[in-house]
């Protein structure tokens, strides 16, 4: 039986995303993995269909659901929150530019577990090297090995606990927004709860490669800021 919902927001980003549910396949903590298609290419919609059955994921196409363009990750939080809660839950996203570790979750739901007033856990993020990279550049001098911040968590690898997620009802997200970690991080604790991250709780992350286009800030950053700006991207 389950004992956690891992949801994969995903974006065109296929190669990434393969790696990130043959990682999460590979956990020792019975799961339930569902991937939410956000209007990918019909050949991301394809493979991503061929590979459930190996990976063990469950595909949700965003397509067959809404009619609202991508993002649409207040849909896939909403959606989510509504099964965690249901099947009592922890809720867990993991973007689909990261990779844990067999034991990641294991660990993470034994953390929730000991501290009852825990909002939102999240996974300390590494570069191939293991060395502590963004999101989390703010935390690589720390030498605790859990940190307790009032600052943003970043989504790459968070839970929500089933109590913070009966407190809160993401049906109340901004629809003008297009990302939420750093809106939900401070609701958390505005509702009385505590955020940590998991020092010792290290997964990798490839930055941006969730979201391809990110890249154009190094490649072209002219046309990085065009669609950033009057394409009205990347809204948080």
């Amino acid at each position: 039986m389950a004992q956690i919902l891992v949801i994969t927001p995903v974006k065109d980003a296929l190669e990434n995303t393969l790696q990130t549910a043959k990682a999460i396949s590979a956990s020792s903590l019975e799961l339930e993995h569902v991937i939410y298609n956000d209007f990918s290419s019909q050949e991301t919609r394809r493979a991503l269909e061929e590979n459930s059955g190996d990976l063990g994921y469950r595909l949700v196409n965003l397509e067959d659901v809404v009619d609202t363009p991508s993002p649409n990750y207040k849909v896939v939080l909403q959606m989510a929150q509504k099964e965690a809660l249901k099947r009592s839950l922890p809720l867990v996203v993991v973007e689909s530019d990261v990779e844990v570790k067999q034991h990641t979750f294991k660990q993470m739901l034994d953390f929730s577990k000991l501290h009852k007033n825990s909002g939102l856990i999240g996974a300390i993020t590494v570069n191939f090297d293991g060395e502590v990279n963004f999101p989390y550049l703010k935390f690589k001098d720390v030498k605790e090995p859990v940190v307790k911040t009032t600052r943003s968590l970043s989504f790459c690898c968070t839970l929500f606990t089933p109590e913070f997620m009966g407190k809160y009802d993401f049906k109340n997200l901004d629809n003008s927004k297009d990302w939420y970690d750093t809106f939900m991080s401070y609701k958390s604790v505005e509702l009385g709860f505590e955020n940590f991250i998991l020092m010792e709780t290290p997964v990798l992350h490839k930055p941006h490669g969730s979201r391809p286009w990110k890249m154009l800030k190094y490649s072209n950053p002219i046309k990085y800021y065009w669609k950033k700006f009057w394409g009205g991207k990347d809204k948080i």
